[in-house]
């Protein structure tokens, strides 16, 4: 029996992750409040008169800056205030789309790596700022991640890979065989759309905001790719929660 382990989301990219213990999924859109927000740098085409997608690079990422692998997360929708915090820097909630500036200015003594100044927090009205253009969620394996960690011979925390939907109960790398696929979860259905390709976020400890670990040269070194995951679109929108059976 497979079953959704845990759920989470990243209302502002790169930084940290909350957990929830049930969301309702919505045809063709992600998991609510993922990756809304994302912190832009002095050299991001991100155009704050016509706001829009654009690829990873324009934003503050842990990919280049592991410093932020420490920030930890979290959104009050009934407030509309982030709380995001950070070994160094404290604790600091605001309300992104009035005094959103204090979170860019905030995170900006560990921002650099990733960028020059100045830093903004922006969003895209009615969209998100996932890594790829279109609408979509991510899936974690725990056998696979236990594979992994076998692998590297080191505790691999699950915040390394940002997923939104973590699972139990299916044989390590069998997520890779749903690919076209869908999957009945809770009240909703899921269509597998691909693999997730790791970069080098997954490589830092968010104990010490230090790098520790080589996942993608682990990956390729053992299986010539660096997938660990999947993506999927929601096909059909419902309740989730944990527990649900994951039905592929």
């Amino acid at each position: 029996m497979i079953l959704l382990e845990e759920i989470r989301r990243n209302p502002v990219k790169g930084l940290g992750q909350e957990v929830l213990q049930s969301t309702l999924l919505t045809a063709g859109r992600p998991i609510g409040w993922d990756r809304v927000w994302a912190v832009t740098h002095g050299n991001s085409e991100f155009d704050d008169d016509r706001p829009a997608w654009v690829k990873s690079r324009n934003h503050v990422i842990q990919s280049t800056n592991p410093a932020l692998a420490q920030v930890t997360c979290r959104y009050n929708e009934a407030a509309g205030e982030l709380t995001l915090s950070h070994p160094d820097l404290g604790e600091i909630t605001a309300n992104p789309a009035i005094n959103g500036q204090r979170i860019a200015d905030w995170i900006a003594p560990i921002a650099a790596p990733s960028g020059p100044p100045p830093y903004r927090i922006v969003s895209v009205p009615g969209g998100n700022l996932h890594d790829f253009e279109d609408t979509h969620l991510s899936i974690g394996n725990l056998a696979s991640l236990r594979a992994l960690e076998e692998m590297a011979g080191m505790k691999l925390e699950r915040i390394r890979f940002r997923m939104n939907l973590w699972i139990d109960g299916a044989a390590p790398w069998e997520e890779f065989d749903w690919y076209g696929q869908d999957i009945a979860l809770g009240g909703a259905r899921l269509k597998i759309t691909g693999r997730v390709k790791r970069c080098n976020a997954t490589n830092a400890n968010p104990q010490t905001g230090q790098r520790n670990a080589e996942i993608p040269k682990l990956l390729y070194e053992r299986f010539k790719h660096m997938d660990f995951g999947i993506y999927a679109q929601v096909a059909d929108g419902g309740e989730i929660k944990t527990g649900d059976m994951v039905s592929p």
